[in-house]
């Protein structure tokens, strides 16, 4: 149990400490806010674009970080020769990989957390035709992320610490503070809308959304203990646009008796059970019920998909 989770704080560390993920946890979290500060004269839905367009970019990024994460901690590994030495020591490789695997979803946790503040920030400064963009607001949340990038590169100047992991955690802090400081001690002065209303209900939306990246990760994690990134990022691309169209393409087939049907929809996750925008749309509140239910489906196929990881990578050559 040692060895999993230093294999899995470690697995954690360098991914948080990957440029890459610095550069695409800021990027989706500033677009998801900027998404809130744009009119788009949608006769009365424009609150309703915003958050079918934040909790999209949400699952998009967190479709790119598990590509590129289980490929720098699992496929990287294995190309410089890292795996091998690990494995050298008395670590078995399901140890390995199950390690791999918390530290992955550790990282996406906390990119989809970053994206959730951003969200729901989003949520509260949407307007429409009859309001006005939060400026205050929008500039409190980019003084938040330069100031953790100054931070961050003044930590690293005078301590020589690492910039990308302290900026990372930073950004994290810092936004979060801004958010709780305008969702509770700020009210928005605007005719004909709410002030300063959270949508909360936006909050299972997301937590849907990060069962569902931790199956993408369990997917990239299979597929990166074979492939390199750009083949990793094509499979899971190719498994996400086609779960989302299960539905359409299998269910009704399945449902009509067709057996290749019904083992192709079977495999497939099916990413709408994840996909709440429209259930928000239409004022529904998501039921915390059908959230932990959801976690039941997610645990079963993480079993299947980690155990394919596993037999995938018994065999794999590490020389």
């Amino acid at each position: 149990m040692r060895q999993f989770w230093t294999i899995a704080s470690n697995a954690f560390m360098e991914l948080v400490r990957q440029p890459v993920f610095l550069l695409l946890m800021t990027t989706s979290g500033a677009f998801c806010v900027f998404l809130s500060a744009v009119p788009y004269f949608g006769f009365g839905d424009d609150q309703k674009m915003v958050k079918d367009m934040v909790l999209a970019v949400m699952l998009l990024s967190g479709l790119v970080g598990a590509a590129l994460s289980a490929s720098a901690s699992v496929a990287r590994e294995v190309h410089t020769g890292t795996a091998l030495a690990v494995l050298a020591k008395p670590v078995s490789r399901v140890s390995f990989i199950l390690g791999k695997y918390a530290g992955l979803t550790g990282a996406l946790t906390l990119l989809t957390f970053f994206n959730a503040v951003a969200a729901l920030l989003a949520s509260r400064m949407a307007f429409d035709a009859y309001g006005e963009a939060d400026r205050f607001g929008l500039g409190l949340y980019f003084a938040a992320l330069g100031l953790a990038y100054l931070l961050a590169g003044l930590s690293n100047f005078f301590l020589q610490r690492v910039f990308v992991a302290d900026a990372v955690f930073l950004l994290v802090a810092l936004t979060t503070a801004v958010f709780l400081y305008l969702a509770f001690f700020v009210e928005l002065d605007r005719a004909f809308q709410e002030k300063g209303a959270v949508d909360w209900r936006m909050v299972p939306a997301t937590v849907l959304i990060l069962f569902a990246l931790w199956l993408l990760a369990a997917v990239a994690l299979a597929c990166s203990t074979r492939f390199e990134l750009i083949p990793t990022l094509a499979i899971c691309t190719a498994v996400f646009i086609l779960g989302l169209m299960s539905d359409f393409l299998f269910g009704d087939r399945a449902e009509a008796g067709q057996w290749w049907a019904a083992v192709v929809y079977g495999v497939l996750p099916n990413w709408q059970l994840f996909w709440m925008a429209d259930a928000l749309d239409m004022g529904k509140v998501i039921p915390w019920s059908y959230v932990a239910q959801s976690f039941g489906y997610v645990v079963g196929y993480l079993g299947a998909a980690l155990a394919v990881a596993l037999l995938l990578f018994q065999d794999r050559e590490l020389n």
